[in-house]
């Protein structure tokens, strides 16, 4: 079954605003996503991981318009998780490794993203049994 706009609003209403996240971007990527994504390997899950995908990308674009519209011009690298900064004598860090997912690269750019790589990890893997044969059932 296709995701449809209300389907994916409905599950993530943080998406409503329209003006932000525009219908015709989430059809752009939603098709991408069908595209991409491996409906054998997800199975009945594969409508979760086209929302997610969706989301991620959503997020990604609205924070490229956001930096176009804020005078930073069109955004042309990606940029990951600030680690640390420091004003004058004042400074912060953060331990981002609690929060990203090691090999998941820009999947670590969003929540839906680190969320769907996990997907992609647990159905790519899948669940690996080897018998041992000590304990082989006769």
């Amino acid at each position: 079954m296709a995701v449809t706009y209300q389907d994916f609003v409905t599950a993530f209403p943080e998406f409503s605003d329209a003006t932000v996240y525009p219908q015709a971007q989430f059809d752009f990527w939603e098709t991408q996503a069908y595209l991409q994504l491996n409906a054998g390997r997800f199975g009945p899950s594969l409508d979760l991981a086209v929302m997610l995908f969706v989301a991620h990308n959503l997020v990604l674009s609205a924070q490229a318009k956001k930096s176009a519209q804020s005078g930073g011009g069109v955004v042309t690298t990606s940029s990951s998780l600030v680690a640390s900064k420091a004003v004058d004598k004042v400074s912060v860090s953060y331990d981002t490794t609690t929060t990203t997912i090691a090999g998941a690269g820009l999947w670590n750019a969003t929540v839906y993203g680190q969320r769907l790589y996990a997907m992609i990890r647990a159905f790519g893997a899948g669940l690996l049994y080897v018998p041992n044969k000590r304990f082989a059932i006769p």
